[in-house]
């Protein structure tokens, strides 16, 4: 990959050096949002129109309009300046070796986090939503319930299986950003992880740096494309490779 032009050491040493920050902050943001989203959209399509879903929905739009680097100004104005309870700076050098800098690192990943967590898990549970509503009207799933099959079981065995299919293409073309980073947010609350170092490389014309990270983008891209289609099969019994 070559040698940044601004600092002269390999580019794969400074990919590296942000790897875990990225994975840190973007992964556990994106765990936390699959949590979240697969209980509350599932949840939202069986109770249809009712106060549940209508306050999911909302929870759901308000997350995918409002953009994040606004949501990261309000919660460093409240949590940050007003309340003193987090930082919202992201200490870079800060090593965890016992319970107090843990607790420092959780601390001050709280925020960014969040940001990320809340616009992800709107984004997928409307997909869950949508999904779970199109499978429960379709004729096999009458047939289980004549058949005598619990709504549990009817839910988990047929009607998941099939609305995970589109779900699944949506999983598997995000997660190549989570070993990217999320370039809004972590400028916001300046986490060095690759995200940032993307930004820091193209204002400074830092091409090598730029090109690895496209480039690494690009495979993760075929990769999880190709993940998402075996996982097809899986899925779906009708489809066999």
């Amino acid at each position: 990959m070559g040698y940044s032009f601004i600092n002269p050491i390999p580019v794969n040493a400074l990919i590296l050096q942000r790897l875990p920050t990225t994975l840190w902050v973007v992964g556990i943001a994106y765990i936390v949002s699959l949590l979240i989203a697969f209980p509350l959209g599932i949840l939202s399509a069986l109770k249809r129109y009712t106060w549940l879903d209508q306050l999911a929905t909302t929870f759901a739009f308000a997350g995918f309009s409002i953009p994040p680097f606004f949501t990261g100004l309000l919660l460093i104005l409240l949590f940050s300046i007003t309340l003193g309870w987090l930082p919202f700076i992201y200490d870079s050098t800060l090593i965890v070796n016992n319970l107090n800098s843990f607790w420092t690192q959780a601390k001050q990943s709280i925020m960014p986090i969040t940001v990320l967590a809340l616009f992800q898990t709107a984004v997928l549970m409307r997909y869950i939503r949508a999904a779970v509503i199109e499978q429960i009207n379709m004729d096999y799933v009458r047939t289980a319930y004549a058949k005598g099959l619990s709504s549990t079981q009817v839910i988990f065995r047929h009607v998941l299986r099939n609305a995970l299919i589109p779900v699944v293409t949506l999983i598997a073309l995000d997660i190549p950003a989570v070993f990217t980073g999320a370039l809004v947010t972590e400028q916001v609350f300046r986490v060095p992880g690759i995200g940032s170092l993307l930004i820091d490389s193209i204002t400074r014309s830092d091409t090598p740096v730029v090109m690895a990270i496209t480039f690494i983008y690009a495979i993760l891209i075929v990769v999880f494309n190709l993940v998402a289609d075996l996982l097809y099969g899986v899925l779906d019994p009708r489809i066999r490779y």
